[in-house]
């Protein structure tokens, strides 16, 4: 469970470690690209009879077709490779795989072939990798739109072409793949945005390049080893004030739900008491399904509380706006959800307010609720994410995670993470709300905030990953089932943990 760290590259630091290791790397990179895929090919496809398709394109995305076909051929697989482009316009690297696969009597055509009866044992986009910064149009669309009807195993090297792979938004036609093999590193459009959907199973061949040597990752993908030494067991010693106190601010009228889901997904992480501020005047005295639950008014929370969360079931009204005011104005950890976000979004006060706070601050925004924090619509968001994320993480100093497919965690100084687990399931009312009980629970604990977001975005992803597991969704999976199963993955984590203990494993320090 507790793998190595995997380090993320956006193009640029892809070039640039690239561009370091070309001249002198022995064999050379394309060589050891096509190698591999060569190798994650005869694994996808196993038994499975037919020959394989290669679609080459007029770059080096297309010399690691060459190469790969080349390998294929020799290890007795019958290959077809397509190649619409001019030999003399290769680049020179391209060039020599191209003259190496013929020279091995590898044989070109000039057109996609019509599958054969038994069809294709796999087709391989080999068309355009990373760089590509424009539409894909003309023969190659045609191409594209050809291999995507193939009912077969599907391909990609490095990228799926058409895709971008900084942003994950498809330009164009775009291969929809069913496994990606990437080199060096993790792109971030290869998890984030449309990513995931064009992608498919993604592998990361690492072709003897330790990027990070070369050139230190800014982003990461999330897994339970970038917080293990948190997984701590609790002594038996203990009561419930070591455990924090947590407070929840809103459930305005017909959205107590809300507040609801997050204090118990807190409650259910462990945390000491929750405390549910309520707007609603007419709200529940108890919850009666957790009467541990301590509900009231929402002015009559304590002062003394380890973490705040405010905006789960808010409102915008003029009652909303104060409440969030006061929040923002108290000196402990806070997450700021939902419509608390809102409110930022179309008040400067609340945003300057919010600017200068300086006690922890995580913010949990959706595409659309970034676009208010930013000033740009939804799809200005979507259209980099990752962009987005650190912006605000910048712009309002606070710890961030622009939720969605692959949700990206910002943080003030420029360091990113991405998600990977999850699923469509999630798309449901109040999914965020248990994010948010989830994510303060950790911060009434004692957890730093960065790890606090980090470990409790991957939690939630988690925790619907083993329902879907169960046969719990994806398709009507509510907020409320994945409450529980986080408890389960989380008491998981733990009980791991000190089955791999690591090099601070021991009792949980003191508050």
């Amino acid at each position: 469970m507790f793998s190595p760290l995997r380090p993320i590259y956006p193009v640029a630091g892809i070039r640039e470690i690239e561009d370091k290791l070309i001249p002198n790397a022995r064999p050379p990179l394309m060589e050891r690209a096509g190698r591999a895929a060569a190798q994650d090919a005869v694994r996808l496809i196993m038994n499975r009879p037919g020959p394989i398709l290669i679609a080459c394109g007029p770059g080096n995305n297309g010399g690691d077709g060459f190469v790969m076909a080349r390998q294929l051929a020799q290890a007795g697989r019958e290959v077809v490779v397509a190649f619409a482009g001019k030999v003399e316009s290769l680049p020179l690297e391209a060039a020599k795989a191209h003259a190496d696969y013929v020279a091995a009597g590898g044989s070109i055509v000039s057109d996609l072939p019509a599958a054969p009866a038994c069809g294709w044992a796999l087709v391989v986009d080999a068309l355009f990798g990373i760089g590509l910064a424009r539409r894909i149009d003309g023969r190659y669309a045609d191409w594209i739109l050809t291999l995507n009807a193939q009912p077969v195993p599907r391909m990609a090297l490095d990228v799926p072409s058409g895709l971008d792979a900084d942003t994950g938004q498809p330009k164009g036609a775009t291969f929809r793949a069913t496994h990606t093999t990437t080199f060096i590193a993790l792109k971030p459009g290869l998890l984030t945005n449309d990513g995931p959907d064009y992608c498919g199973e993604v592998s990361v061949q690492r072709i003897d390049v330790d990027a990070a040597a070369w050139l230190p990752a800014s982003g990461l993908a999330i897994a339970p080893s970038l917080f293990r030494t948190l997984l701590q067991p609790r002594p038996r010693n203990t009561h419930k004030g070591v455990y924090g106190d947590v407070g929840i601010l809103g459930g305005n009228a017909g959205m107590v739900g809300a507040a609801l889901l997050a204090g118990r997904a807190a409650l259910w992480l462990g945390t000491g008491r929750v405390y549910v501020g309520l707007l609603d005047d007419h709200g529940p005295a108890v919850d009666f399904a957790h009467p541990e639950l301590m509900l009231r008014r929402a002015h009559l929370l304590p002062e003394r509380l380890s973490a705040l969360a405010v905006g789960p079931g808010l409102g915008t009204q003029n009652i909303s706006a104060g409440v969030l005011a006061n929040a923002l104005r108290r000196d402990m950890p806070l997450l700021v959800d939902a419509d608390a976000l809102n409110l930022v979004g179309t008040d400067p006060a609340l945003a300057a307010t919010l600017g200068e706070r300086q006690a922890p601050t995580i913010l949990t925004p959706h595409p659309a609720e970034a676009g208010r924090l930013l000033g740009v619509s939804t799809a200005q968001v979507q259209a980099d994410r990752l962009c987005a994320a650190l912006e605000i993480a910048r712009r309002y100093r606070a710890m961030v995670v622009l939720k969605g497919c692959g949700s990206i965690i910002g943080t003030p100084d420029g360091r990113w993470y991405i998600n990977t687990s999850g699923h469509p399931g999630m798309a449901s009312a109040g999914m965020g709300d248990v994010l948010s009980g989830l994510v303060v629970g950790l911060l009434a604990q004692g957890w730093p905030p960065e790890k606090a977001l980090i470990a409790g975005v991957h939690l939630h992803g988690a925790a619907a990953d083993r329902l879907a597991r169960e046969g719990i969704g994806p398709v009507g999976l509510s907020a409320s089932e994945t409450i529980d199963a986080a408890r389960g993955v989380f008491n998981a984590w733990l009980i791991e943990a000190q089955r791999e203990p690591g090099p601070t494993a021991g009792l949980r320090p003191e508050r």
